[in-house]
């Protein structure tokens, strides 16, 4: 089974700091059949204008992955990291038993756009914990590079759940494969371009929720930019 939801389908919220699409429920946004797609429970696409950003507020037995597209972001929390998120920097965070942090664009000029992703953990009330990681352009062309694991693919950033995140700058007429294992679903978003999913086409801005498959075929028309979720 494949789904494909077009980008003007996703729930729209616009603040003067934030533009922002969320592909499931969240916050102010409820549909019970809208939850989450296996383990994954968000998917944000986020806008954030210069000097504006998530002042501090606090998670629980959440890991959350943030994917830097564009410009940077100011972290800090209440364990004492701080850090710049630039460009092509993944940053993961398990809130395990409660973590609070903030996420700000501290330039005056320029945009940060990300994709914030949570994912639901196998247990509760673990250590908080926070790292995050570069993942170049070049290494990411022409090929899926694995970006977030539980830990088992050499390279990537560990979260507690058995969960695999990908990224890639698509080139035209190269096709990439990914195999699934059975009872496993995939998401995938097109962040820039053009893509097929097994012959399904998702234009800049469409996911497409995937289950009951055992081989992924991305294929680009055009150069393009794509993150594939393989969650339980």
């Amino acid at each position: 089974m494949i789904k494909v939801i077009g980008a003007d389908e996703r729930y729209h919220m616009e603040l003067p700091w934030l533009s922002s699409y969320w592909h499931f429920s969240f916050d102010q946004y409820y549909d019970p059949a809208n939850m989450g797609w296996g383990a994954l429970r968000v998917f944000n696409d986020d806008l954030i204008m210069p000097g504006g950003g998530f002042e501090m507020h606090e998670h629980r037995d959440m890991e959350i992955i943030t994917c830097v597209l564009e410009g940077t972001l100011q972290h800090q929390d209440s364990e004492g990291n701080q850090a710049a998120i630039q460009a092509n920097e993944v940053q993961v965070m398990s809130a395990g038993r409660g973590i609070t942090h903030s996420e700000r664009n501290q330039s005056s000029t320029q945009q940060a756009h990300l994709l914030q992703i949570w994912i639901i953990p196998r247990k509760r009330g673990g250590t908080p914990r926070w790292e995050q990681k570069a993942f170049g352009v070049e290494a990411k062309t022409g090929r899926l590079v694995p970006v977030v694991s539980d830990g088992s693919i050499e390279g990537t950033l560990a979260i507690d759940q058995d969960a695999e995140v990908y990224l890639s700058k698509m080139l035209a007429g190269k096709p990439l494969l990914h195999a699934m294992r059975p009872g496993r679903k995939a998401y995938v978003f097109t962040i820039s371009g053009r893509a097929l999913v097994n012959g399904w086409e998702l234009n800049a801005g469409d996911q497409a929720r995937i289950d009951g498959v055992s081989k992924l075929t991305l294929e680009a028309p055009v150069d393009s930019e794509v993150i594939v979720l393989d969650v339980p």
